[in-house]
């Protein structure tokens, strides 16, 4: 595996080693060791796995109380993530980071406690695989907006169209009223 520090550095880039022939492929996709060794002392403690349309945006989700730091990946499709420092005493406050990940890539994206996530399906389908340092918690979430002024994530939206979006993440917060950690 080979591990990458992004622009802001507590955000990991994964690169898994693939092994392929004409049956296929293998890959090693965790190793609790490796990933201490360059990301830090987690454990997982929930996997979750959602399938999501072409358009579709989900986030920015964080939780205060109890955060998740999430190892994500893409496993069928491709998907442009996003993680946002919510730290007011890191150097990278309100600075976020984004990557595309997809099946083809086999990259994956650790997001420590302390960010909010989201991500974009550019393909027709995506399914979309991370583990949790944290149960999910539903009275402890909290939703940034997708297209929050100060942030200005650069999304790679398809044709220019605004993105399909939850009930919940079209109530999300601006970045400078939303809960933030310490």
């Amino acid at each position: 595996m080979i591990f990458e520090k992004l622009a802001i550095p507590d955000v990991v880039l994964l690169s898994p080693r693939v092994l392929g022939d004409e049956r296929g492929f293998f890959m090693e996709t965790f190793r609790q060791s490796d990933f201490e060794q360059h990301c830090g002392n987690y454990q997982f403690v929930q996997d979750n796995h959602s399938l999501s349309a072409h358009g579709i945006l989900r986030g920015l989700h964080y939780q205060l109380e109890k955060p998740q730091g999430k190892l994500v990946r893409v496993t069928r499709g491709e998907v442009f993530d996003v993680a946002v420092d919510l730290r007011q005493s890191s150097p990278t406050f309100g600075q976020w980071v984004g990557e595309t990940l997809s099946a083809e890539n086999k990259q994956m994206l650790w997001v420590p406690p302390g960010f909010a996530h989201a991500f974009y399906v550019i393909s027709d389908e995506a399914e979309f695989q991370y583990k949790c340092t944290d149960y999910y918690n539903p009275g402890d979430e909290y939703c940034i907006r997708w297209d929050d002024p100060t942030l200005a994530i650069d999304w790679p939206l398809v044709r220019g169209r605004g993105p399909i979006l939850s009930e919940k993440d079209q109530t999300g917060k601006n970045f400078m009223k939303a809960p933030q950690f310490p």
